[in-house]
């Protein structure tokens, strides 16, 4: 970080920046210079309060030298984070990971009929909401335990690791006894005592980018869980908000590539949320494996008509089966390939 004072600042005032770096904890190294003077500040570890130093009397700016997160940045660990989920499916490698089911939890008819079916075509991953932020407070709100028993059950039957959302830290820990993944959706991407919970829950986390975060605000959002201790986080692209009306979000493809240049942590694409619309799905879908995704999350239901949320951007299972044998040779063209995991047989 570099403290670029104003032009004409005075030794004093140069004094007072280097006091008050050393009394952050850091070492503080004046660089004159022909027509302004600027103070470097060693060992940065990203917990620098910078408010401390811009309101000092002739500090013209702040400068960051290296990125404000740390231990999610490439810069730190320059090797891909890969996270091993409990069925054995590797996220962050060459396998381009599924994760596919309803939005909704709503039947054990409904979950364990979608669970088979993504299995056989390919997904390795369940996603189901048992707990839905939506909003309006009179939509469905989602079947709470009972919806995290009944995934459960999925994941008995069919292998899949499944993954659903925490929604407050209230319920995290009941998630965390049902789920493999813990999933913190875009509305709580800057709820920072729930990413603090999410970092002690002992599972790994799916965090997905706020509807109008930055990229450097998911980074920073990831760094709290990976503070609290839990390095198996995957940062989640699902559309930022836009102003045309054409699509329900803006699914930011470049976000994929970018965060792969900045973080070593695996990338997962939302195409269903990024879209709002069952006919871009698919492509998108396609377009986020070419970009270099490690992963998708895909919504789908036995009947989107009658769903409880999301119908008019969920695939019919039918539509998940084309899609799946359209996702393969787009991988393997690019050196990867779509992961599998042994189906069990029906019981």
């Amino acid at each position: 970080m570099l403290v670029v004072m104003k032009h004409g600042a005075t030794d004093g005032q140069v004094r007072d920046v280097v006091r008050a770096i050393e009394d952050m904890g850091y070492r503080a190294r004046p660089m004159p210079g022909a027509q302004r003077t600027t103070v470097g500040l060693v060992g940065n570890d990203g917990r620098v309060e910078e408010s401390r130093l811009v309101g000092i009397e002739g500090v013209l700016r702040v400068i960051h030298v290296s990125p404000p997160y740390k231990q999610v940045s490439r810069e730190w660990w320059p090797e891909n984070t890969v996270i091993e989920l409990s069925n054995g499916v590797r996220i962050g490698e060459k396998d381009v990971v599924v994760m596919a089911g309803p939005c909704s939890v709503e039947s054990r008819e409904q979950i364990l009929e979608t669970a088979h079916r993504v299995a056989e075509a390919g997904a390795t991953v369940l996603r189901g909401g048992a707990f839905k932020p939506r909003t309006s407070p009179y939509s469905f709100q989602g079947l709470g335990e009972e919806g995290l028993q009944l995934l459960a059950r999925a994941r008995e039957e069919t292998g899949l690791a499944i993954v659903t959302e925490a929604l407050d830290t209230e319920s995290m820990g009941l998630v965390a006894e049902y789920t493999d993944v813990i999933q913190i959706g875009a509305r709580n991407m800057q709820n920072y005592s729930l990413l603090r919970a999410a970092g002690r829950a002992g599972k790994p986390v799916l965090l997905k980018r706020g509807m109008a975060a930055t990229i450097k605000e998911l980074l920073l959002a990831a760094e709290y869980v990976v503070a609290e201790g839990e390095s198996r986080v995957m940062l989640c692209e699902r559309g930022v908000r836009n102003f045309d009306t054409h699509a329900r979000n803006l699914f930011d493809l470049t976000a994929i590539v970018t965060i792969h240049e900045l973080s070593h942590l695996p990338v997962v694409a939302d195409p269903s949320h990024g879209t709002g619309a069952r006919s871009k799905v698919g492509p998108l879908a396609r377009a986020a494996v070419a970009a270099g995704a490690d992963a998708l999350i895909l919504e789908v239901h036995p009947d989107p008509p009658t769903a409880a949320s999301d119908g008019q951007q969920s695939l019919t299972l039918e539509q998940f089966d084309a899609l799946m044998a359209e996702l393969h040779p787009i991988a393997n063209a690019i050196g990867r390939r779509i992961a599998r995991a042994r189906v069990p047989a029906h019981g």
